[in-house]
């Protein structure tokens, strides 16, 4: 009676190997597409309404965020070409969140973002601050940096720069008095 119950054991056991094995060989013979991760590049940064009593300097002490601005972004490469153009709206808050799609990079480091892209003022959305000023050369094109931001997901991985922020200046200040 143990001599069958072993032989029982010992068949199960082989069957079960020849399964495991033939089962194993399909995944291991057949070719498995590789999943592609999506790396988006993406621009972020606020758009301010600068205080009357900091015009013409770079200060944003006092600065109220502008909603509905507009600023855009532009790359180059190394032959000053543009190869990336298109402008954003920032949100309630005046915080923009710029994903550069169809953003394309050659292998020449000049064309990474942090060298070859820009960002500008456009138009604000408040008709008394919409004189556009060159704090953190909003006028000429804010250059990228990178704070370590990246958001990362099982298919997808984000690298996001940071432009300073941008200003416009309000129309109606009163001209500074010398003292």
């Amino acid at each position: 009676m143990a001599s069958n119950q072993l032989t029982i054991a010992i068949c199960s056991l082989l069957l079960f190997s020849v399964a495991f094995v033939s089962a194993t060989a399909h995944y291991e013979t057949t070719p498995t597409e590789p999943v592609e991760k999506k790396l988006d590049v993406v621009v972020e940064g606020m758009v301010y309404c600068q205080s009357c009593k900091y015009s013409g300097s770079w200060s944003l002490t006092g600065a109220e965020p502008i909603p509905s601005a507009q600023v855009s972004v532009t790359c180059k490469n190394v032959n000053k070409e543009v190869t990336y153009y298109k402008a954003f709206e920032t949100d309630a808050h005046g915080y923009f969140y710029a994903p550069l799609d169809e953003f394309k990079m050659s292998d020449n480091i000049l064309d990474h973002p942090l060298h070859g892209c820009r960002v500008k003022l456009v138009s604000s959305s408040l008709a008394n601050c919409s004189l556009p000023s060159n704090v953190n050369y909003g006028l000429y094109g804010a250059p990228l940096r990178f704070e370590n931001k990246i958001l990362r997901g099982s298919y997808y991985r984000a690298v996001i720069y940071a432009a300073g922020p941008l200003a416009f200046r309000q129309s109606g200040c009163p001209p500074e008095t010398a003292v």
